[in-house]
Formats: C-alpha cells, structure tokens, sequence
C-alpha cells in the first residue's frame, strides 16, 4: 500500500470533514447532501462572482437542529454559511473556505401574528411574499420590499430595505426580536414585545446586518402595518435626469409622506419597456410614486408631488388605483435586474447600490451618469432614491480582463464619490466580500478595530460565514 503523502494540515482536516459529515448525516439524514449540484446551488448568490461551494449543504427544520448542526461544525472547525433563498447580491454565500451551508427554507412557518400589538413571529425561512399572504385577511401588511422575494431571516441578516423604506424604514427599524444561534450552538433569543426598551445592549440590532458572521437568525419579530384605505400609484417621466432626481430631493425636504419613489433612469426604463412590455412610455428618465393614506390625503401628497415634478420638466402623472395595474406596475421596476441582464445577453450583472445624503444626491447620480458613459460600460440606473440609495448593474463578460478591470474602477468611483459626500458604500445589498475593501475608509479604523473585537469574541473559531464583513 503507497504511503499517504498528503500535507499533514490537509489530511486532518479532510478527517475533520468526514467525521462532521458523517455525523450531520446521522442527525438529518438525507437532508443532508454532498451532491455538487446542490453545493453548487447554495455556492452563490444572484451576484456576478463565480461559484465557491460549500463542503456540504444542510437542510434544517428548526432551531434546535441548526443549534445541532452548528455544534457539530465547532467541534470540527468547519465554517458556516447561512442561507435562505440565494437572492443576494454582494457575495454573501459563497464558501470562501469550503464548510457546510445551512439551508433554512424549510424553516417556513409564521408562528405567531398579534392583531392587538401589530407585531407576528416568523420563522426565518418565510419569505415577505408568504408573510403578506398569511397575514392578508387581519389588516395589516409587512412593508419592507427589497425587490425579491427574499426570505425574512436572510433580511434581517443584510439588514435589507427596498421600495417601501422612504417611509416604513428598512429591516433594521421593524426587527424588534430575534432567536440566533451563536458560534458555539448556543440559542439566544433578543427583544420583547414592548415596543421599546432602554434594558441593556441592543443584541437585536447587532445581529441585524451582521450577514451570518456572528450567529444565524432562526425566528423574527416584525412591526406589522394597518393597510391603508388608499393606494394609488403614479408614473411621471422627464426631460432630463436632474430634473427628476431635483424632484426626489424637494419632495422629501417638503415632508411629503410619500411610500415609494423609485427612479429608472432612460437606458434602464428601455429595458423594463423591453422585458416587461410596458406600453405608453418613452425611454426617458422616469419616477415611480405610490401614495398610502386616505382619500384626501392621497390626493394632497399626489398635488403637491405633481406641481414639484411639472416645475423640472417632468410631464402630467400617469395614473393607477387598481390593483392589478400597481402590480403590473411595480413588477416591471421589481424586475430591472432581469431586464438588464435580457438586454445584453450572455454578460453578467454586477448590481451594486451606494447611499448618500438626499441633499447630494442629484449630484452623485448626475456625476455617476457621467463616469458611466467615460468609462464605455452598459450599467441601467435605479434606486430607491427617496432615501438617496440607488444602484448601477454593471453588465460585464467575467472572462474579459479589460472589461472587468474598467467595471472595477468605475465601481471603486462610485463608492468612494459616495464616501466623499457623506455616504456609505451600501444601502441595503450590505457588504459580503464586494465591499470589504471600502469599510475602514467608511466607519474608520477604531470602528473597524471594534467590529473585528466583536468577530473575535463571539465566534473565536472564525467559523461564521468567514471572509466577509470585517474578517479576521
């Protein structure tokens, strides 16, 4: 028999993989999977970075079996990646150092909803889709939209907001509680029921957009809404970019209470016309409203939102109060990532999203339209503008080093212009791998310091979801 020549680190920890998988395979049997077509399924995100599987997928039902799993993973010094529904967008996912993933769609049951309080209990696997189907028939509805239909732990876990967060605010301001499994398998539950607390640390939202590096989110406490007695959208186009962006900023300085306002710039508004068949519009820079309130309220906030709007050179509202025409509607802007990526076959978007001050963002997007067109990329505009986020999908052919290296420094611009005005480099991707390099300019090198301290301290294995954030 050869004698085994494999480095001694490599035999170990192949050995420390078996032992794990042959384990995790007892406790789940066979939702626990090695086939590479699942590994590779659950080795990337909605993102443009190429496939980094995990050693292992496992697919939990509950939070003493991720507790389990996790437990079982420490022992073996095998790193954890959490995952939901494979929507995100920064590189959240991938197993940068190989590992198990654990699966929580299976963990898709709402436990609990309090008419009375207006808050429900979710299992982590729900998605916001499923929750407002549950919830349809008490009154209320659950706000935040980031577009896909994401599941409710992985929100909570990027800190994700959307189309509704110019008035509903963004995950971070509607988790009120938490069940998370920790580094070592311990389950710890945050929050209350109260709707506020001066008691202690806020544990809650320091687990709120920590992507899976400090613990995994197993349950959600939400904020629930009443449904208002009327909706309506409206669609405004305009001559120029600027004007429309000027309308964005002086609609929110005026305290119009406003629950969407989501702009499309001309290239990105021919692809959704393209990929969704919107019919009577132009290829133009163009906002998407939607007001909530009651009858003459919905009427004020649409008066004064259209005077704004027909001051810098945008036309008359389009109108819709139905619902299947709001649907159709929001569809279509839900769907830019996809119009984007039909428009250009065969490329890949990297969708990216920076944040600054509604008072510098005509500005930035105006300056970032600019660098678009000198740097000869395809990259739609979009954004939840109504609080100064917005995003560019840059669509670029991963094997072209040229092209790649032009998408890269138009990037670094982006951010770093938004860093410079007062910004951030993310508004609700959050930060993965994709954004690393940008984070100590952002929060400073004490703060930085301070979250890797924190890395360190709660998982000093360095087993969650190692390689993003703030590595350590």
């Amino acid at each position: 028999m050869a004698p085994d020549t494999a480095p001694a680190n490599d035999r170990r920890n192949s050995q420390r993989l078996s032992e794990a998988l042959e384990k995790l395979q007892g406790l789940l049997g066979d939702r626990m999977s090695t086939s590479q077509a699942v590994r590779d399924q659950h080795g990337q995100g909605e993102d443009h970075f190429r496939i980094a599987a995990p050693d292992g997928v496992a697919f939990a039902e509950s939070t003493e079996e991720v507790s389990q799993i996790v437990k079982i993973c420490a022992e073996h010094e095998l790193p954890v990646i959490a995952w939901g529904t494979g929507t995100s967008l920064e590189g959240h996912v991938q197993a940068l150092h190989g590992g198990i993933t654990i699966d929580l769609s299976g963990m898709n049951e709402v436990l609990e909803v309090s008419s009375e309080d207006g808050d429900c209990m979710v299992q982590a696997g729900v998605t916001r889709k499923a929750l407002n189907e549950h919830i349809r028939d008490t009154g209320y509805f659950f706000p935040v939209d980031p577009g896909a239909d994401a599941s409710l732990g992985g929100m909570a876990a990027t800190g994700a907001s959307g189309t509704n967060a110019v008035r509903y605010g963004t995950m971070k301001e509607n988790v009120i509680g938490l069940t998370v499994v920790m580094a070592d398998g311990r389950v710890m539950k945050t929050g209350g029921r109260a709707r506020k607390t001066s008691a202690g640390y806020d544990l809650t939202h320091l687990i709120v957009g920590s992507e899976g590096t400090l613990g995994i989110i197993t349950e959600v406490r939400l904020r629930l809404y009443g449904v208002p007695e009327k909706i309506a959208a409206a669609v405004c186009q305009f001559d120029d970019l600027a004007g429309a962006v000027e309308t964005v900023q002086q609609t929110i300085q005026m305290g119009v209470p406003v629950a969407r306002m989501e702009l499309v710039d001309d290239v990105q508004l021919q692809a959704c016309i393209d990929y969704s068949k919107l019919e009577g519009f132009e290829a133009k820079p163009t906002l998407f409203f939607e007001f909530h309130g009651t009858e003459n309220g919905v009427a004020e906030q649409a008066e004064i939102v259209e005077a704004l709007a027909m001051d810098n050179s945008g036309g008359a509202f389009q109108w819709t109060a139905k619902a299947e025409e709001r649907t159709k509607l929001w569809e279509a802007r839900h769907n830019a990532y996809y119009a984007a990526l039909a428009h250009i076959p065969g490329k890949s978007g990297w969708s990216t999203d920076v944040v600054v001050p509604i008072s510098r963002l005509a500005e930035c997007i105006v300056a970032t339209k600019d660098d678009i067109g000198a740097s000869d990329l395809y990259s739609p505009i979009c954004g939840h503008v109504g609080d100064g986020n917005f995003h560019c999908c840059i669509m670029v052919d991963l094997d072209n080093a040229e092209e790649m290296a032009r998408a890269t420094a138009f990037n670094d611009r982006l951010v770093n212009r938004a860093l410079d005005m007062g910004g951030s480099c993310s508004g609700e991707h959050g930060v993965g791998m994709s954004k690393i390099g940008h984070m100590r300019k952002e929060v400073g090198e004490e703060a930085y310091e301070v979250m890797q301290q924190l890395k360190r301290a709660l998982d000093p294995q360095n087993i969650m979801n190692p390689g993003k954030v703030a590595p350590v």
